[in-house]
């Protein structure tokens, strides 16, 4: 079967086979011809399973050969990521047609976005919060779109955008038509469906004794220690097949530290993080696609934006918080009908949660086998040649170096703009001062010498005075009790007044 067989229009196929897209998905079979007829649609799926298509392509047939300007249709996703994923997708299948499709996320100006609506964009992909921004600033007007397509709706159920959806809804005419797609279906959504959606009609894609994952995707579970992760991550990226790669931090700070360490061993990594630029995302995104880099180190945030068909194996370096959050990052591999290979990482401290997410997926690997960088299991797994270690280049950090220190100020400095306790106060350069501080310890530490030696010069070294027959040293509060006096504002030597 192809897509003209499903009723798609020839120039759509045609734009589709450009790429090497001909034959349709269980989940295309089952939606296209549905939403071709108008109906509303509650499409469930797995992830990686082709959904976008599978809205898509009607989408754009309901729209004609040559819309008319402005919005018509609207497809709201949870993440920059997967709304950039979606407009391209679309961008592609709208090849040969006038019409076209803009990306509205936040994260970049609003200047650039508004110029594609006021070029007359017809079909919007975006995220909730941006979507409703311009429409607030009657800078995007939804009361002329006809077809509207929630995709990953229990994400945008985690990340508590359910009110923006439904403002989101208000704002488009009730008589459109609704596709509603998800991998899961939560009873919040179930709620949101009836209450949005005129008589939906369910599919599902999968069959009900396959499974909670893909059968697709082989995946292996071990208990490890945290100090072995780096170097076990090391060897399996050695594995025998190994292709683009996707590994998942828990926290921005541990997606970078793992990217830097990936680096410095000689891998082709790089991060995707909240932490990082929206221009830097992107640029991350596009060396990953590209395969100008192979392996893309990210959190839970660009889980469900990450759409490569060609990733095939993902790493949990933490496991992630439930089922749900396991279903959608291993999801990243084995997508488009290929094999994939999901490798999870459970620490001791991780022990229940790993067992929760086992009892809801009914893996029945409650106890993962207590597994090292040298386990003999995890090269016969993973097909890991013999020898392997977990480094391909020598380390380019210096001698001495130690977990940490990549964290610490670069130039060594210990006091506030100084180096040193013992230098020039606070602008001094060492622990034990230098010769050539000069004006760098600032006049300031006026009271130290330009060598940093000791804060209290010795008594031979002070100044002295005579009086009452003899020579005595000057007392040290003398230019203290000087000082109090000049501010008090008074140069009669009086106290200041409280």
């Amino acid at each position: 079967m192809n897509f003209a067989d499903l009723g798609i229009d020839a120039d759509i196929v045609e734009a589709l086979a450009s790429k090497g897209i001909t034959s349709p998905f269980p989940i295309q079979e089952q939606a296209i011809p549905v939403a071709l007829t108008g109906q509303d649609i509650i499409g469930q799926a797995k992830t990686g399973t082709g959904k976008t298509f599978g809205f898509g392509l009607p989408l754009i047939q309901s729209l004609g050969l040559d819309p008319a300007p402005g919005a018509r249709a609207l497809v709201v996703v949870p993440t920059r990521e997967l709304a950039l994923q979606v407009a391209e997708d679309l961008t592609l299948a709208v090849s040969n047609r006038s019409t076209m499709v803009a990306a509205i996320y936040g994260g970049k100006s609003y200047e650039s976005q508004v110029e594609q609506i006021d070029a007359g964009a017809q079909i919007i992909v975006g995220t909730p919060g941006r979507l409703i921004d311009l429409s607030k600033q009657h800078k995007l007007n939804l009361s002329n779109i006809s077809f509207m397509v929630l995709d990953e709706a229990d994400e945008m159920l985690d990340l508590g955008f359910l009110p923006d959806v439904e403002r989101l809804f208000a704002y488009t005419p009730p008589t459109r038509q609704t596709l509603l797609f998800s991998a899961t279906m939560p009873g919040a959504i179930v709620t949101m469906a009836r209450k949005y959606q005129n008589r939906p009609m369910h599919i599902r894609a999968n069959e009900p004794d396959e499974g909670h994952t893909k059968a697709d995707i082989k995946q292996f579970v071990y208990r490890v220690h945290s100090l072995d992760k780096d170097e076990m991550v090391g060897r399996i990226l050695q594995a025998e097949g190994r292709g683009k790669t996707v590994i998942f931090a828990k926290t921005k700070r541990q997606a970078s530290k793992v990217s830097e360490e990936l680096i410095d061993r000689g891998f082709n990594a790089c991060a995707l993080h909240g932490d990082m630029s929206q221009e830097a995302r992107e640029k991350s995104m596009a060396a990953f696609r590209s395969g100008k880099k192979e392996i893309l180190v990210a959190t839970e945030v660009a889980a469900r934006g990450i759409d490569v068909d060609d990733v095939t194996h993902v790493i949990n370096y933490t496991i992630p918080e439930d089922e749900k959050a396991y279903l959608h990052r291993v999801g990243r591999t084995g997508r488009a009908g290929r094999l994939g290979v999901a490798v999870t990482f459970v620490d001791w401290e991780d022990m229940t949660r790993w067992k929760n997410i086992d009892q809801a997926l009914e893996f029945g690997n409650p106890e993962p086998v207590e597994t090292y960088s040298s386990s003999k299991n995890l090269y016969e797994d993973l097909g890991i040649p013999a020898g392997t270690k977990g480094r391909v280049q020598a380390t380019k950090r210096p001698d001495g170096w130690k977990p940490g220190d990549d964290e610490k100020p670069r130039n060594g400095s210990g006091g506030r703009g100084g180096s040193g306790r013992g230098g020039q106060g606070r602008g001094g350069s060492g622990r034990e001062g230098s010769a050539n501080s000069g004006r760098a310890g600032g006049h300031a530490g006026a009271k130290h010498d330009g060598g940093g030696r000791d804060r209290q010069q010795s008594r031979s070294e002070q100044p002295s005075e005579s009086h009452g027959g003899g020579e005595h040293a000057r007392p040290t509060g003398e230019r203290n009790r000087q000082r109090r006096r000049t501010r008090g504002g008074s140069g009669s030597g009086s106290a200041p007044q409280a």
